[in-house]
């Protein structure tokens, strides 16, 4: 587990302390085990639990995040396939997807005990990497990329729709997002924004050579295989914000996960009002005049 921060490790006590005011039962992530004691609060007889854990079986009810839309965006490794609900407390800079300010951290807990609150499905992403070996399965939120490794010649990747083949990409990279992640590295891209409940994937080349090129949106019932050529030995693949290295005789095929990752909505605000919040969409001066 990554260095905690200064405000990370503000929210996790006060978040542990109001649950044990409550008594609100816990579960924390293993990472934490004796780093909360180090500032002095004591969480009793707390349970821990790890990656491998299935979170549904040990009677979690809602998984909650602390830090910035990263840690949002891990948590799928988590939560996984069961459904459980996730929640962000927001300690990061932008906080698209972890909207929970400090100060609302006791007001969460006493929306969350009454209901107070609804549940935002988001179509995840499911890669499976082919290679000699045994295949390898993943998930992500945002998007499923591939880069060349460093700053040498582009890569070029061969694309192919449902089998069918699309198109060669000479480029740096290539993304394939969900409408979640539309308004993250695809959106620096030149990707569209999508709704979050829109049905759509993107495909958005990163500074590609072929000037005619441009992102797409196909159906999210399109699996999409990716197969890439370049100089050295192999090229980068990230999952959301997690990188591996793959060589060049490995194809990757990337389709919509059969779950949805389950968000939590304390607020009435719209995916509008949210551009406008975080874009400044509607601000112009001409629109007050």
């Amino acid at each position: 587990m990554r260095q905690l921060g200064d405000r990370e490790l503000k929210s996790i006590n006060k978040l542990v302390k109001l649950c044990m005011r409550h008594k609100v039962e816990m579960m924390l992530h293993h990472g934490l085990e004796g780093r909360l004691d180090e500032t002095g609060d004591k969480v009793g007889n707390a349970q821990y639990f790890n990656r491998k854990d299935n979170l549904k079986k040990k009677g979690v009810d809602f998984f909650v995040c602390i830090g910035g839309d990263g840690t949002m965006l891990d948590s799928i490794l988590y939560v996984k396939d069961t459904g459980i609900p996730v929640l962000g407390i927001n300690t990061g800079r932008l906080g698209y997807l972890s909207t929970v300010g400090f100060d609302d951290i006791e007001s969460m807990l006493s929306d969350l005990s009454v209901g107070d609150y609804r549940i935002v499905p988001r179509t995840a992403l499911e890669s499976k990497l082919i290679t000699q070996k045994k295949p390898r399965t993943s998930f992500a939120l945002n998007d499923i990329s591939v880069h060349k490794r460093d700053t040498s010649a582009m890569i070029t990747i061969h694309s192919y729709l449902n089998d069918e083949y699309f198109n060669t990409y000479w480029a740096d990279g290539l993304l394939v997002s969900t409408p979640t992640g539309s308004t993250a590295y695809s959106l620096s891209c030149g990707g569209p924004i999508m709704f979050p409940d829109a049905q759509g994937l993107m495909i958005t080349p990163v500074a590609p050579h072929n000037l005619n090129v441009r992102p797409i949106i196909v159906s999210d019932e399109t699996t999409i295989r990716l197969k890439v050529e370049g100089r050295g030995g192999n090229y980068l693949m990230a999952l959301d914000s997690r990188n591996k290295l793959v060589d060049y005789q490995s194809v990757i095929e990337i389709r919509k996960a059969d779950f949805h990752l389950n968000l939590v909505s304390l607020t009435s605000k719209t995916f509008s009002k949210t551009l406008q919040d975080k874009l400044n969409w509607g601000r112009d001066n001409r629109n007050l005049a």
